[in-house]
């Protein structure tokens, strides 16, 4: 991942059984869930969550994600989630890297791409929404 991250959060979690296959692995499934949980970390740094995008007119669904998988988690592992906004002009851009806590390696590799859908008419954006830029203008 080349970007440079204008905004970065980590967030830990232990993987729980509930989340691990017959042996014991994370299912590939679930590394969404975690990316997830990072992102709506990274959200709340910039004080922009969810209901705050709903409430400023807009939807942001992704329509972009990819993920590499490097190594697998394990059940009890603890593992170290880093969100990281790269863009956010025209779209949102965010990468993500898992990582196994106790050693620093590398897991998974990801990023996914929001774009802005104007609630009312249902169009996307092709500008950056200003409510966007005023929650970043501090950060810029």
């Amino acid at each position: 991942m080349l970007n440079k991250a204008l905004l970065s959060v980590t967030t830990e979690m232990e993987v729980p059984f509930f989340d691990v296959d017959s042996m014991r692995v994370v299912w590939h499934g679930n590394y969404v869930k975690y990316i997830e949980v990072a992102r709506c970390e990274l959200l709340k740094l910039f004080d922009y969550n969810y209901l705050q995008m709903e409430e400023s007119g807009y939807m942001w669904p992704i329509v972009d994600m990819r993920l590499k998988y490097v190594a697998s988690a394990r059940l009890s592992d603890w593992i170290v989630i880093e969100a990281s906004l790269v863009e956010y002009q025209t779209r949102i851009r965010i990468d993500y890297v898992v990582r196994d806590k106790e050693s620093g390696k590398v897991l998974t590799k990801a990023h996914t791409i929001q774009v802005a859908v104007d609630i009312a008419s249902g169009e996307m954006s092709f500008a950056t929404p200003q409510c966007l830029l005023d929650k970043l203008s501090p950060f810029l």
